[in-house]
């Protein structure tokens, strides 16, 4: 099946969603998308870079904890200003990202989350939770 592409009106409009399956394929997928709507959208260098980190985070996580079979996962982007705002979907509620107190092999993905974005936090959905952060799109150097 091939996964939901939806560009919003032109290939400039400031939103866009994707619906991968929940395989390492459906992650990669969710990045390479993310890395193409950054580039038409004009985001450039760091910036980029670390939007592309902020997308391919939760979707691993996406894979890696939210997994309920049968189910997608769901990646939207939207472009407001010097900002975007990427929102990744999953069907796991009851499982929420929590930052590891001492990271050792994992755990260190929401601490780069919360380094490269201004917020970011979890809501529930009817259906699961979505992981939500705003990434400027200016200068990613923390001050």
């Amino acid at each position: 099946m091939k996964p939901d592409i939806t560009p919003q009106g032109s290939e400039r409009a400031p939103e866009c969603a994707l619906r991968p399956s929940p395989t390492p394929r459906g992650a990669r997928l969710a990045r390479l998308l993310a890395a193409h709507q950054l580039r038409e959208w004009g985001a450039t260098g760091d910036a980029a870079e670390a939007a592309e980190l902020v997308v391919a985070e939760p979707a691993n996580s996406a894979l890696q904890h939210g997994r309920v079979p049968g189910r997608d996962f769901e990646l939207r982007m939207e472009r407001t200003g010097d900002h975007v705002t990427v929102e990744l979907s999953d069907p796991r509620g009851e499982r929420r990202p929590l930052p590891a107190r001492e990271p050792d092999e994992g755990g260190y993905g929401l601490l780069l989350v919360a380094t490269l974005t201004t917020t970011w936090d979890v809501k529930d959905r009817q259906v699961g939770k979505t992981v939500w952060a705003t990434v400027p799109l200016t200068s990613v150097v923390p001050q």
